[in-house]
């Protein structure tokens, strides 16, 4: 069995507490909120920190919530409160869906959202939705609390803006119109694994039935969660029940999209896959706001 490397460990009683632990340690300290991924990291020696902080008892930051135009989610939230929330299964079914699909309901029991985002990993489902939804994030560090909107917080693979001295401590998405609907499709070799390719697509309506606001994020197809801005911009103003358009929108995405050949698949299938994941998507979540479903 391989047992990882040693580390030291510290548990805050404040947020201005943990600030302070990782200004002073810079970059020889992470965070451990849920451990869903920091765990396996350690065990299998792909990360060594010199000390692990542990966030996970620092109070204030559970909570799923509207206010001020916004679902505000504290960062500590574990994935399965998202699961349960009638709020987000009537008013935000793309998170809501994703919500679902992250691995299983051990690991949702236990896994943070603001740690399936922190993470960075390129094939999360959390990250897509932000894009799509147009999310924001806010992070405190020892200057107080700034906003980073979610198309520019995903950095790299495993890389976030978040600064060192920085903790994640709300995600937050605009509280959709009336006519808003959206969701999350995933292609997964099995139950519970990474995304092969995933889409989250929002939509609102215009009085016309022409969209007024569309959204699409992609895992699973990129060095980091892929904002599809062109795709938007094809489907504004058009019908979702637009077949020619979905289409165009469609193959924008898969265009934006830059997978990797690996035991999931070839890039090429991958980008097939987005393709049809966005047609669905697109059709889905347009069927979803006509319904008014909330």
């Amino acid at each position: 069995m391989t047992l990882p490397p040693r580390f030291g460990y510290a548990a805050p009683r404040s947020l201005d507490e943990a600030v302070r632990v990782l200004q002073a340690r810079g970059d020889e300290a992470k965070v451990l909120a849920g451990g869903q991924s920091m765990i396996p990291l350690l065990k299998l020696r792909v990360g060594a920190p010199a000390l692990l902080v542990d966030i996970q008892k620092l109070p204030g930051l559970d909570y799923v919530e509207e206010s001020g135009g916004f679902l505000r989610v504290g960062a500590l939230t574990r994935v399965a409160a998202l699961c349960r929330s009638d709020l987000v299964r009537r008013k935000y079914q793309a998170l809501h869906d994703a919500s679902l699909t992250v691995a299983d309901p051990l690991v949702r029991n236990l896994g943070t959202v603001g740690g399936n985002l922190c993470h960075g990993d390129p094939a999360n489902d959390l990250p897509a939705v932000m894009l799509a939804m147009g999310g924001e994030l806010v992070a405190t560090g020892p200057a107080g609390a700034r906003t980073v909107r979610a198309d520019g917080f995903f950095v790299d693979t495993f890389t976030t803006a978040l600064a060192r001295d920085e903790i994640l401590t709300e995600a937050r998405v605009p509280s959709p119109p009336p006519r808003s609907g959206g969701v999350y499709l995933k292609v997964e070799q099995k139950v519970a694994d990474f995304a092969t390719a995933a889409a989250a697509v929002q939509v609102t309506l215009d009085r016309g039935s022409g969209c007024a606001y569309v959204g699409i994020g992609l895992a699973g197809v990129g060095a980091t969660a892929i904002k599809a801005k062109k795709a938007e911009e094809a489907m504004a103003g058009r019908e979702p029940t637009d077949r020619k358009a979905v289409a165009e929108a469609a193959g924008l995405a898969a265009e934006a999209s830059s997978p990797v050949s690996d035991i999931r698949g070839t890039a090429e299938y991958k980008k097939r896959l987005v393709r049809l994941l966005v047609a669905r998507g697109l059709e889905k979540a347009g069927e979803r706001a006509r319904r008014g479903a909330r």
